[in-house]
């Protein structure tokens, strides 16, 4: 049962409406310039539209963006850190990193920063943000990063070596709330270089622009208040309400317009001087006048000049509020950090409570990343294709990016696969997101899973939005599996799973499957295509722009996810029929999808459309060319594996409650027998349990053989999502072309997808938290008398519960220090990590090298290799 804290209690307030301890967050956005949302371009060229030298100066219409922020939740007052260190040319507002075509592997952060803690309900926040000294290399990280190749790594911000003689500052950002509106600030600036240094910190507020797109009845404000000895700034907004922020006495309050700088950006006339860049070119400029001047604005920052000596820290205090206070800057305010700091570890205590205390950093670091990337998310389809009164965006954008989505509007706060690199939703990262946040916030998992099929999101026709670049893409259906998830775990935290959630859940996704029966099955014949399924770069050729010689690709995965699927609404519907038995009809009815669709990939007759392949042991695509022609795909992937993971063990005494289920059961598997039909529910008795899998237990044989077959899935820190037997490249002829796919065990060496994402090789924690989950599923059917090799070839024998116990050890290890204090992850940057400032740090990579587990891609995506901390609570269980 759940132990009750104090961050439970204000969870418990704040859910049941008695105080809003949600309205402030992380919700700011790392990054807004280069998004879809800002592109009013012809082509859909976002990266090259509003570029990062154009975001100091240029209003954005859809959110903001900063360092460390803070906003309420709908982004209408906003709270960053920016710095300068004497000697860049621009002030740090903003993180910096390369666009799509500018990088090597795509975009890419090229910045140092760490998610350290964070509480579910925000009162305790902590960010680290490693700043140089010296200029920072912004040209040099794009000229040396332009000269690389795929084949080459990225060049990344330790390599240009400005961090080599430790001539950096360490920024710690804290957040404490007193109350629901009432929020403590502390920057500390700690030098760790040898000789003193500059470091120049502007804690910035600022209100959104919404007068120069909408109007607004009332403009909002922020004004100069107090005594030259006790200044403040005053915020006024219609929206929101009114607050205070009060702070240390600096060395000047600076104000400004959040306004477009007309003259920089369009070679127009500024209509006043007071715009987003004042401040910029007041630092740099070392011209303080304008800035001084005006007391009341849009956007201010009290400005501090701290010379900190060699290894000592200054400290910052600051304090957003609702409340008019007297002091508020006292005694008190160190003692409500250190109360929620005490109360942010209590809460941590009792989620980790059998935690190791380095799986336990793990876990803080991993939950802290989940919760900083809680990002406030708008993007109205259809007022983004119209423009607003004063913009007239072109024609063409009516043909282009999300142009069938105008029903497509939101406020939210959601949850970002990378709040920098990826600032965006993408619907399957999001479901298996929510799966760590159950072990934090029930709530908010339910709400933001619950996000997903509400209207302003799901179409009419029943499709979930892809994400952002493409909302009519294809995403893997997994938020069945999720929701699934989700229930069970606060089942078994509280003793008591939300029916009303899963009734909710599946309601709506039940027009998503309909959606995805109606229009990916094709040939109506149960077997899936899909296209681009999440997986990129898995095939011989991008799955998502055609098929070559205008045929049908019939994808082992797509089918293997609809049969998941499948499972996934069987098990939600059994559940709800234990308590409403009018849901048996609705198990009856997914029974029989699956019946069918676990045919159609296994069955094995002259003209079949199979994908099994008997000589080689292994569920491959097969392309059908219009001529009939049927071309098997023979790419050994974890698309092959996916068959694994549709499986179901439904216990006795379920059955038992649910009678006609059972006898509708049994009805489909007489039948079947008496003509000879594949027989899908292999494993059966009537006083026993029944086991539905995708594939029959001697498939299951072979399969578990190459998955856990170190020359070919299994690696030392988990599975592969390609075999390493195609290290000698695979080909194929279609049509007179030849295409092929050879083993990459990191960074993609294909243009696909921006070039930065790759499932030729590479370890990702999604898809091995599936398969683990998959082979406790088969335990629970049969325990002890299914054992294999582990590793194959080995005399070690395992049954599957404990083989999943084994991976998950591998896969927690890529983040765990050995005895030198090196992790996996950090292998190219080693040197740094094992030095006293770095060494308890810990990135949450996109994905991890297939040979020697190092962190690749986007370097912040907690999301959904945040499912490491299930792992570690999982094994501890």
């Amino acid at each position: 049962m759940t132990q009750s804290t104090k961050e439970n209690k204000r969870l418990e307030d704040h859910y049941s409406k008695k105080k809003d301890w949600l309205k402030w967050g992380p919700y700011l956005s790392e990054r807004q310039w280069g998004t879809v949302r800002e592109d009013y371009s012809p082509n859909g060229d976002a990266w090259n539209y509003l570029p990062h030298d154009h975001a100091r100066s240029r209003t954005y219409r859809w959110g903001e963006d900063g360092i460390a922020g803070i906003s309420d939740r709908y982004c209408n007052i906003c709270f960053s850190v920016a710095l300068w260190n004497g000697k860049d040319p621009i002030l740090k507002e903003r993180l910096y990193g390369l666009t799509g075509p500018q990088g090597n592997h795509g975009e890419d952060v090229k910045e140092l920063y760490y998610y350290l803690e964070n509480t579910p309900s925000h009162s305790y926040m902590k960010h680290l943000y490693k700043y140089p000294q010296n200029e920072f290399p912004y040209n040099k990280l794009v000229a040396e990063n332009q000269k690389r190749g795929k084949s080459d790594d990225e060049y990344e911000l330790l390599d240009t070596g400005i961090f080599d003689k430790n001539e950096y500052f360490d920024v710690h950002t804290e957040y404490a709330k007193a109350s629901e509106e009432d929020i403590l600030v502390k920057i500390s600036v700690s030098n760790r270089g040898p000789k003193k240094a500059l470091a120049v910190v502007l804690p910035t507020l600022w209100i959104r622009n919404f007068w120069s797109f909408t109007g607004m009845e009332e403009m909002p404000s922020i004004k100069k208040q107090g005594t030259k000895k006790k200044p403040y700034l005053a915020v006024d907004h219609s929206y929101v309400g009114k607050y205070n922020l009060y702070f240390d006495t600096p060395s000047r309050i600076l104000l400004t317009e959040n306004e477009t700088n007309m003259e920089r950006i369009y070679n127009g006339k500024n209509d006043h001087p007071y715009k987003k860049d004042l401040f910029h070119d007041a630092v740099i400029e070392n011209d303080f006048k304008l800035a001084e001047k005006k007391k009341q604005g849009t956007k201010s920052a009290p400005m501090y000049e701290l010379n900190i000596p060699a290894g000592e820290t200054q400290i910052i205090r600051l304090r957003l509020s609702a409340e008019d206070i007297n002091s508020p800057i006292d005694d008190t305010f160190d003692a409500i950090f250190e109360e929620r700091i005490a109360e942010s570890n209590s809460f941590l205590d009792t989620v980790t409570e059998k935690s190791s205390e380095e799986e336990r950093e793990i876990q803080k670091q991993a939950f802290a990343g989940l919760l900083w990337t809680k990002q406030y998310y708008n993007y109205e389809v259809e007022q983004w294709l119209e423009g607003d009164p004063n913009t007239s965006p072109p024609k063409e954008r009516w043909h282009g990016r999300n142009n069938s989505w105008t029903a497509f509007r939101n406020h939210d706060i959601l949850s970002m696969p990378d709040a920098w690199e990826y600032p965006w939703f993408a619907a399957w990262d999001s479901a298996f997101h929510c799966v760590t946040f159950s072990m934090v916030d029930h709530e908010f998992a339910k709400k933001q899973l619950l996000l997903f099929t509400k209207e302003w999101y799901m179409a009419a026709n029943g499709q979930i939005p892809a994400y952002e670049w493409n909302f009519s893409d294809v995403n893997p259906p997994v938020q069945a599996w999720a929701a699934i998830q989700i229930y069970q775990m606060e089942q078994r935290k509280t003793g008591k799973g939300d029916l009303k959630f899963l009734k909710r859940m599946f309601n709506k996704l039940a027009l998503n499957f309909t959606w995805w029966v109606n229009r990916e099955d094709s040939a109506s014949n149960n077997v899936f295509q899909g296209g681009f399924l999440g997986l990129d770069n898995i095939g011989v050729f991008d799955r998502s722009n055609g098929v070559p010689g205008g045929g049908i690709l019939e994808q082992v995965d797509g089918t293997s996810w609809m049969a998941l699927y499948c499972l996934n609404m069987l098990e939600i519907a059994l559940e709800i029929a234990l308590d409403d038995d009018t849901f048996e009809d609705m198990a009856i009815k997914y029974f029989g999808h699956f019946v069918f669709i676990a045919e159609a990939l296994n069955k094995i007759t002259e003209d079949s459309m199979s994908s099994w392949d008997e000589k080689e042991g292994f569920f491959y695509d097969k392309l059908i060319l219009p001529n009939g022609e049927k071309i098997p795909i023979k790419v050994r992937s974890i698309s092959g594996l996916l068959s694994l993971t549709a499986v179901l063990n439904i216990r006795k005494g379920c059955l038992e409650k649910l009678p006609r289920f059972k006898s509708s059961m049994e009805w489909y598997r007489t039948y079947r027998m008496e003509r000879q039909k594949y027989q899908v529910i292999e494993e059966y008795g009537p006083e026993n349990d029944v086991l539905l899998s995708l594939v029959p237990r001697e498939r299951l044989d072979i399969l578990m053989q190459s998955i856990l077959d170190e020359s070919e899935f299994l690696a030392e820190h988990g599975i592969r999502s390609l075999s390493k037997e195609h290290e000698n490249k695979y080909e194929v002829e279609i049509n007179g072309d030849m295409y092929g796919i050879n083993y990459e065990p990191a960074e993609s060496s294909t243009d696909l997808f921006g070039g930065n994402s790759n499932w030729r090789g590479p370890i990702w924690m999604p898809m091995n938290y599936l398969f683990i989950s998959t082979f406790k599923e088969y335990h629970n059917y049969f325990g002890d008398n299914l054992k294999y090799a582990y590793p194959t070839g080995s005399d070690n024998k395992l049954n599957l519960k404990e083989i999943a116990f084994e991976i998950s050890k591998r896969l927690i290890g890529i983040f765990q220090q050995d005895s030198e204090g090196k992790r996996p992850v950090n292998l190219l940057e080693e040197k740094f990590y094992t030095d006293k400032y770095f060494k308890d740090l810990i990135l949450f990579y996109e994905y991890f090298d297939g040979n020697n587990g190092r962190g690749v891609g986007a370097s912040h995506q907690t999301g959904w290799t945040a499912l490491v901390a299930n792992l570690i609570e999982e094994i501890n269980r």
